[in-house]
């Protein structure tokens, strides 16, 4: 098994800093690429992230109401 780290995309030309809304994928459970993590709100709108790959979570690396910034490693998937 690897890991592949999922990371805080640009979410805006202006933006850097975004809050996390909430977690829609629990630890330990499957993800598909593509599939929608996590909601985060910058200061002008609510934004989904999705999953970089396919596998299951391990990690959630930011919690609710936690800032990340854009490059910041956000969650950790375990894949085959």
């Amino acid at each position: 098994m690897s890991e592949a780290r999922v990371v805080m995309p640009r979410v805006s030309e202006a933006i850097d800093d975004s809050y996390v809304v909430e977690w829609l994928i629990a630890v330990g459970d499957p993800v598909a690429e593509g599939q929608v993590l996590l909601r985060v709100e910058t200061d002008k709108a609510i934004v989904d992230i999705e999953s970089t790959a396919t596998g299951r979570l391990v990690q959630q690396l930011a919690g609710v109401d936690d800032e990340i910034h854009t490059g910041n490693d956000i969650a950790v998937i375990e894949t085959d």
